[in-house]
């Protein structure tokens, strides 16, 4: 993981040498499993559990990148056709007696051929998650490396702006699909995604941005091991 500087952006603290940490990591995500699902906030259940919420535009890889991270082939629904996801689906994670946190897997964004009354209704949802949901802890951002951030990907950094300069919530950026850039691609892709952050500097915010690839396994063991340094810090 690529974390992005201080100054303008805090730093993601160094990964622990041993490889028992990224053991233990990858460990911890691989035991995630479906817990529930919502089309509202209401039916979303009450505990003090820390969520961390997994966004991006439908074909930005999300629901790929989280198969690949909990290493389970369709604990999130991954479809050959965008936009599939209409819940929030939540799965838990830690020990199975007694998880420490949860995955939200939230419906993709900004694909056309979603209905416009349902695009509407997901919009709603996710903006009423992501500004008030109390336990959100940490949002993992997934977007497509080859475009960048859409105007909708900023439409959202704004949308968590405030939680995110208070430093109540967390954001990793992952570029995902970064298999198809060459190195030089990738480093343009990377410097770009800090340049964006950079927008919401602040001496209280969380941001860090890293390359992902399902398809090669490049960026998992980073990816799991700053989810469970938000959880686990320390």
């Amino acid at each position: 993981m690529t974390p992005v500087p201080r100054p303008p952006l805090a730093a993601a603290p160094a990964p622990a040498p041993a490889d028992d940490a990224a053991k233990a990591a990858l460990a911890w995500a691989h035991s995630a499993r479906f817990s529930t699902t919502a089309a509202q906030m209401s039916q979303l259940p009450a505990n003090e559990l820390p969520e961390i919420a997994f966004v991006g535009r439908s074909n930005a890889g999300k629901s790929t990148a989280i198969n690949t991270l909990a290493q389970q082939r369709r604990l999130a629904f991954a479809s050959r056709t965008p936009g599939r996801t209409q819940h929030i689906n939540l799965f838990a994670v830690g020990p199975r007696d007694a998880p420490d946190a949860v995955f939200a897997d939230l419906p993709g964004y900004g694909y056309a051929a979603v209905e416009r009354a349902a695009k509407l209704r997901w919009q709603e949802v996710m903006a009423e998650y992501l500004q008030w949901r109390r336990n959100l802890h940490g949002v993992v951002l997934m977007v497509d490396s080859r475009l960048g951030f859409t105007d909708l990907d900023r439409r959202l950094l704004a949308l968590l702006a405030p939680r995110l300069v208070n430093g109540e919530v967390k954001l990793l950026a992952v570029l995902t699909k970064c298999d198809k850039l060459n190195r030089s691609e990738a480093q343009r892709a990377l410097q770009a995604a800090q340049e964006v952050l950079g927008e919401m500097a602040s001496e209280a915010a969380d941001l860090g941005v890293m390359l992902f690839s399902a398809l090669k396994r490049e960026g998992v063991g980073d990816m799991a091991q700053a989810l469970h340094a938000w959880v686990h810090p320390g």
